[in-house]
């Protein structure tokens, strides 16, 4: 078994709506054509299929499979090694790997890793059959208790982007939307909030829609001089230094996705070009002059205000029309604190060096509560990831964390959180976190003397979450009116 708990859900990945795909690894092409048609014609699944373990874990991360059929010994990546990657990344499928008769041990280490079982070479059809069969219906009970898990701890999550913010539900409701479409999407968001994690959700979302991989481009980290060849390519001998033909990014995004990130630092000269091909859906490379279809789905996302630099010149406003078809604006990690204490326990899990990830002691969470993450969730993977390198006794203490977060809390605070080990780590941070969001409200409605409206706009939520959470912790409104 690949994944035995797993954060990685997606509404395309959900028990009901996942069609049974396998993706066959494996080197030889005969072989990976003769499990291809024994897999479709014996149990009429869809098979993809990929030459090496790279590419088979570049496939794995676009689009969600039920069992992955790998081979151990593979140039480039290898069968262990495409295991050790599905665990680290908590993708979740379930592994067979295929070995010789001289590879029992190896084998064997694979399940030890987490591979759900082996077949040695050449395969018996039927017993290919029935072990693939099998291990889909697993896999199937296996996303349904994370599905049903994920419903009990009241949040959904979309590759590793989790959350249970009432504005991250709704993004994540728009998200499973917008990939019954192939329309153009502006996703805004500051620096570390997890735009491309969106992105890559989209795609994976729309997988029966686009059978392409999804292409990223930082725009800010390619120069000018660069960009046009990076994303329409170029002819042999074009410019200097082109000593062969090249496809671009849109190339080989064809029948993908095209994830723009940085949008906003395109120069305009760029910028008319860009809007040419997504009005026109065709490309031509540098020194080239014959134009190439193209059929992508263009995902841009940028930090900057679109608007403001319309109005100073920097950016077309025919451009912007033309990628805010459907816009998704993303909430800073200040804007949803109830995530915190949920995001910081899954980079534990993520990070933790041995078997048993680190707890959160009572004043390292408070710590975290307390702090602005300017640099949003990448920031907080960040203090975590070192909490985890620095922790010896398996609890995170305030010491582990950056220091410039203790500053900017407070200096460390006593918390008046007790710590309790008989009772769950997730029942506790519960507690916690109710205990903020009441504080929380309350500081905001003694600010606006018990205005719903005003409180709704300074919390970044909506009025009704205001106004169910005000039931939730029995807050009287009534006593914030006469301060």
């Amino acid at each position: 078994m690949a994944a035995t708990e797993t954060d990685v859900l997606t509404d395309a990945q959900e028990p009901s709506t996942v069609p049974q795909r396998v993706l066959v690894v494996e080197d030889l092409e005969d072989t990976r054509e003769s499990l291809k048609q024994v897999l479709e014609l014996s149990l009429g699944v869809e098979v993809d299929t990929a030459e090496d373990g790279a590419r088979g874990l570049a496939m794995l991360q676009e689009r969600p499979y039920s069992v992955v059929l790998t081979d151990l010994r593979m140039p480039k990546v290898s069968g262990m090694k495409l295991i050790a990657e599905v665990q680290e990344k908590k993708i979740p499928v379930t592994i067979i790997v295929t070995t010789g008769h001289g590879s029992i041990k190896d084998a064997v280490e694979a399940m030890r890793m987490g591979a759900y079982d082996f077949l040695t070479k050449p395969a018996d059809p039927q017993h290919l059959s029935i072990l693939v069969e099998r291990a889909m219906k697993q896999r199937s009970l296996q996303d349904e208790v994370a599905a049903l898990r994920a419903e009990l701890y009241g949040r959904r999550s979309f590759q590793n982007v989790l959350s249970k913010s009432p504005k991250m539900i709704e993004v994540f409701d728009l998200i499973g939307n917008i990939a019954q479409t192939t329309s153009t999407v502006l996703i805004i968001g500051e620096t570390g909030t997890g735009k491309e994690q969106v992105a890559r959700a989209i795609h994976q979302a729309s997988a029966d829609l686009r059978s392409g991989q999804l292409v990223p481009v930082n725009c800010a980290a390619i120069p000018e001089t660069l960009l046009e060849s990076e994303l329409f390519g170029h002819e042999k001998g074009s410019f200097t230094g082109a000593i062969s033909q090249r496809k671009g990014r849109f190339e080989q995004a064809h029948k993908g996705t095209l994830f723009l990130d940085e949008v906003g630092d395109i120069p305009l000269a760029m910028q008319v070009k860009l809007l040419r091909v997504i009005q026109e859906r065709r490309i031509e490379r540098v020194g080239g002059s014959e134009p190439i279809q193209i059929d992508v789905r263009l995902i841009a996302a940028t930090h900057q205000s679109l608007e403001k630099m319309v109005k100073e010149g920097k950016f077309r406003e025919d451009l912007y029309y033309r990628l805010n078809v459907i816009r998704i604006e993303l909430p800073s990690l200040r804007e949803r604190p109830e995530d915190v204490p949920l995001l910081a326990t899954h980079f534990s899990q993520k990070y933790a060096r041995g078997t048993k990830p680190p707890e959160f002691s009572p004043e390292a969470m408070q710590l975290l509560l307390n702090y602005n993450w300017p640099g949003n969730i990448r920031q907080l993977e960040n203090a975590v990831e070192r909490a985890c390198v620095t922790v010896r006794d398996g609890m995170i203490l305030p010491s582990h964390l950056p220091p410039d977060i203790a500053r900017a809390s407070g200096g460390g605070r006593p918390s008046p959180f007790n710590v309790d080990l008989a009772r769950p780590l997730p029942e506790q941070l519960a507690e916690m976190t109710a205990t903020f969001e009441d504080r929380y409200l309350r500081k905001a409605l003694r600010k606006t003397r018990g205005h719903v409206g005003k409180c709704a706009k300074i919390s970044g939520l909506s009025r009704r979450s205001i106004t169910d959470k005000i039931a939730q912790y029995k807050i009287d409104k009534a006593e914030f009116k006469q301060d």
